[in-house]
């Protein structure tokens, strides 16, 4: 079992250049309620370091959580606004784009993009866009699915292959992970100390 990621909150930037420095940097996208945060708590075994809430939309900027010193990796990890939510704001939502967009082409430090597509319902038309517009620009990015948990053990198989199709990767591709029970908790962290070291 691997050991909680020991993060801690730097600041909300509305664009790249408000950004502080790093040396490397992973970061993960995903559309509205696909889970982000209760993730990124579960990867520090934190219940408060990311705001959870029942209304989608809530990350709205850029937010920023270094490595500490003692943890066996360094560098920065930014937990991305979620996409596709209605509720939100237009004008809030036409901001959005052009903000990841730069941030994702622009930050020269970003190792990789963890691309959250909800395990319950497979991968919307916004998640295929997404993960097309990262392969036309040479974006490293990985598929991670979210809520293992809310599948039913029966569909999984089938759930698991759908998923990936849809994604246009390889079932072996994705990574399943569940904040909710700890599953592929340990093997996420792992690979992301892993890319933030290469």
């Amino acid at each position: 079992m691997s050991k909680p990621l020991a993060l801690r909150f730097v600041t909300s930037a509305d664009r790249l250049d408000t950004l502080p420095p790093t040396t490397a940097e992973v970061t993960v996208v995903g559309r509205s309620n696909v889970g982000k945060s209760s993730l990124l708590n579960a990867l520090a075994n934190r219940r408060d370091l990311a705001k959870t809430s029942k209304t989608p939309g809530r990350t709205q900027l850029l937010n920023c959580f270094e490595l500490e010193p003692h943890d066996s990796a360094e560098g920065t990890f930014v937990d991305c606004p979620g996409y596709g939510y209605a509720k939100t704001p237009k004008s809030v939502r036409r901001g959005f784009q052009p903000m990841i967009e730069g941030y994702l082409l622009g930050r020269e430090e970003l190792r990789m993009v963890g691309v959250l597509v909800d395990g319950e319902i497979g991968p919307t038309k916004l998640d295929v866009q997404l993960l097309e517009w990262l392969r036309h620009h040479d974006v490293p990015h990985t598929v991670i699915a979210t809520k293992h948990d809310k599948v039913k053990s029966k569909a999984r198989e089938r759930r698991k292959r759908d998923l990936a199709e849809g994604c246009g990767v390889e079932k072996g591709d994705v990574l399943w992970v569940s904040a909710h029970n700890g599953v592929n908790v340990d093997v996420l962290r792992d690979r992301i100390r892993g890319w933030l070291a290469s």
